[in-house]
């Protein structure tokens, strides 16, 4: 780390979103520590290709950073966390989770009307496998168009002059953090669309061995959403599916409710997860509850419980079984 009181280079991806996230992040830890805050752009390789991400590999926004990091040309890095790979870096630590933005999807129509109100073969683009067999499970009969690109380029796809589609579907948080909440149609709720495990967290990662640095990082760390993101990364982790797989998986941490003679009343973790076939024609949901302590076991037995239903046969489905699922991304 550079001394106790110089600037901090904080590494970023230069997508628009990436930025806004990251500035958010220096401008908190600036607040909390009065340490001085440069932001870094590093080009990622999912920042230099347009090819689907499930052709990229897992961890194509982030292995870039993790390589700045390890050369010791910036201090610390923001991700959205379910960009993450499931499995830790070596010689990197997840210093602080903040607060978690809204993790729930978001439609944005041409017309203004809701999900419910499109026609049968209206067009909506996503870039998430997630959302397509969502989408597909639904029933709706909708055309989903796989596409691609940052938050105003699918915007354009519904609102700008060379409009194309009728919807398209985004994460809200991405759209929040832009400062575009206007945008937004409808909020689709968690039980008709499952956010992706994650979504709408952050991870501030360091180099392991900068005590002081992780100490630093850790005043933004938000207890909660790290015990919420934990268990849906460990319910992720233990289907072996990575970031673009057809998973989803929704984490709240509640305070519980005291026994008959008051005791009690510690916080909970309720967690959804699901598993969705490309095409909607099998949808295998469950949920668990426990203690946030419980965050990882918690998230591998609801796992499990999908595995004892089946469903790794639907994680080995092929990617272009339902119509116009051949192409996806993780990406907001």
């Amino acid at each position: 780390m550079s001394g106790s009181t110089g600037v901090l280079r904080l590494g970023t991806r230069g997508s628009a979103l990436a930025l806004a996230q990251s500035r958010k992040v220096a401008e908190a830890l600036t607040a909390a520590t009065g340490r001085p805050v440069e932001l870094v752009e590093v080009v990622t390789a999912g920042d230099r290709s347009n090819a689907p991400v499930h052709r990229l590999g897992v961890g194509v926004f982030v292995s870039a950073l993790r390589d700045a990091l390890a050369a010791k040309e910036i201090d610390f890095a923001v991700h959205s966390y379910k960009d993450l790979p499931t499995a830790g870096q070596e010689g990197l630590h997840i210093a602080a989770v903040p607060p978690r933005e809204d993790p729930r999807d978001a439609l944005v129509t041409r017309d203004g009307r809701t999900l419910a109100e499109l026609p049968p073969g209206a067009t909506v683009g996503t870039g998430a496998l997630r959302r397509i067999a969502q989408l597909h499970a639904l029933g709706l009969h909708l055309t989903v168009v796989p596409i691609r690109g940052n938050v105003d380029t699918r915007l354009a796809r519904v609102r700008g002059p060379e409009a194309d589609l009728d919807a398209v579907v985004l994460a809200r948080a991405g759209l929040i953090r832009l400062g575009r909440a206007e945008e937004i149609t409808e909020t689709l709720d968690p039980m008709m669309m499952l956010p992706a495990p994650a979504q709408g967290a952050l991870a501030v990662e360091c180099r392991a061995d900068d005590s002081e640095l992780v100490e630093l990082l850790a005043v933004l760390d938000h207890p909660p959403t790290r015990a919420a993101v934990t268990a849906e990364r460990a319910f992720l982790a233990t289907l072996e599916a990575g970031c673009s797989a057809p998973v989803a998986a929704f984490a709240v941490v509640a305070e519980g409710e005291p026994d008959a003679s008051g005791a009690g009343g510690g916080d909970e973790i309720y967690l959804r997860g699901a598993v969705i076939s490309p095409d909607g024609t099998r949808d295998l949901r469950l949920s668990r509850t426990g203690t946030p302590a419980e965050a990882t076991e918690i998230g591998k037995a609801l796992a499990a419980d999908l595995l004892d239903l089946g469903a790794d046969s639907i994680l080995g489905t092929p990617t272009d079984s339902g119509p116009g699922t051949q192409h996806f991304g993780a990406q907001t």
